[in-house]
Order: C-alpha cells, then structure tokens, then sequence
C-alpha cells in the first residue's frame, strides 16, 4: 500500500488545498454525487473510499445500503467519522482486484480518485464489472493530464523531479480503458482552478503527494520563493482539470 494513504494526514492536507483556493465553490465531491442515479433500495458499493468525505451530510433514497470499502485501516477509520450519519453505511476492507463480494451484487459500484493506482488495473475493473448487476453503473473520477501537476512541472523539474504524473488512468485515457470493459463510456468534466494566495499551502501540496518521495525537504524554502516570483498581484492561478467517467 502507498505510505501516503496508510491514514489520512496527507489526503486531508490536499482537500483542503482545493477546498481553500478552488475557484469553482460547488466542490468536486457535491458535483460528483449530483450525477448518481440512486434509486430507492440500491446497493452500492465504494472502492477506495479513502476518508468517505463525500458523502458528508449527504442522504440516500429509502432502503439503500452502501458499502464503503479502502484497502487502508486508517481511511476506514476516517470513513467511520465522516459517514457515522449513513446508517445504512457499511465499512469493509477490500481491494478492488479482490472484491469480496458475489456476482450481480451491486446497482452501482464507484472507483473514486484512485484507479491510477491499481497495479493491475483490468483485473481491477473485470472485478467491478463482475459485482456489477446487469444494467447497473460503474462510476469513475479522475484527473486529466493538463492539471495541476502539468502546471507545476516545469518548476520541479528544477529541483530533479522529472515527470511526477501518474498517467496510468486520466480523462485523455481513461475511455480506452473503460470501454474494454463496459459496452457504454460517457465522459464529464467539471470545470475549476485554484487561485492560490498562500504560496506555502501550495508547497505543502506538493510534499503531501506520494510522487514527491525524491523531492529534498531542504528545497522547500527555494520553492516557496519561486511560487511566489509566480503570483500576479498576489495571486497564484493555477490549472485544474478533474472529471467524471459514467459507465454501464
């Protein structure tokens, strides 16, 4: 498992970043959940639910059962707080490529956030295809490759990370992808950016995510410094490029 989700310290550092600078104020969780299509006694089923903070004063139709599941004990710990109002919730450990459900058992399955990360990740999605019922929904966000880190490359590259985007599954190929398992693939982007005032929020950011491991602690300072050179009356306006992949 990634050190950098074995609890919840860094995820909840990078949601508040968004949840500080984001220009659009709907929050990508609440649009997210707009486009789920529950019907009253759905089962549904979370992999990789990290810290469940979607789902934060939200309610389900009469008579669903949710099941939040993350391979890590210390997301589930936070899932537990955050969904304790959900008394249909339910929390399990499990691995998507695993899934330790039968067949047909789901209405919808969600992969949040977290299919770039799968080491094999068609095992993973023939898995949610196969707890998936006949004319359910398999739903998907991810990011794009023109984002924030596509932003912020140019900078690191200057203190020796090269390349630091995950491009295993984005919204450029992330259709391909789905559509070797699902006979319908619909794509939906919601549109944001962060205007950043705070350079060191930013810096923290970058230190948080698990693809910065090689980036020198002692850099920080340096970064900060050029963040700063960046901001424009003291405002930093950076690319963000999240979306949504609905599937049947």
């Amino acid at each position: 498992m990634d050190n950098q989700y074995k609890t919840a310290v860094r995820l909840n550092r990078r949601i508040s970043i968004h949840d500080r600078y984001s220009v659009n104020k709907q929050g990508f969780g609440n649009w997210i959940f707009e486009r789920y299509r529950f019907q009253p006694g759905d089962r549904i089923l979370e992999l990789g639910c990290g810290t469940a903070a979607m789902w934060k004063n939200k309610t389900l139709p009469e008579g669903c059962v949710l099941y939040l599941t993350d391979l890590s004990e210390g997301m589930l710990e936070a899932a537990r707080e955050n969904a304790a109002h959900l008394r249909e919730a339910r929390f399990e450990r499990a691995d998507i490529q695993e899934i330790p459900f039968g067949e047909s058992a789901f209405d919808c399955v969600i992969a949040n956030m977290m299919l770039y990360h799968v080491p094999d990740l068609h095992k993973g999605l023939a898995e949610a295809r196969r707890v998936l019922k006949p004319g359910g929904t398999f739903c998907c966000a991810t990011y794009g490759e023109n984002g924030i880190m596509a932003y912020l490359s140019a900078l690191l590259r200057r203190f020796g990370v090269t390349d630091p985007l995950n491009r295993r599954f984005t919204l450029q190929n992330g259709e391909h992808v789905l559509k070797e398992h699902f006979s319908a693939v619909v794509r939906e982007d919601y549109p944001d950016a962060l205007q950043v005032t705070e350079a060191e929020d930013l810096a923290d950011y970058l230190y948080s995510l698990g693809s910065m491991t090689n980036l020198d602690p002692a850099c920080r300072p340096e970064i900060v410094d050029t963040l700063r050179r960046e901001m424009k009356d003291g405002v930093l306006t950076v690319p963000k490029e999240y979306g949504m992949f609905i599937c049947e």
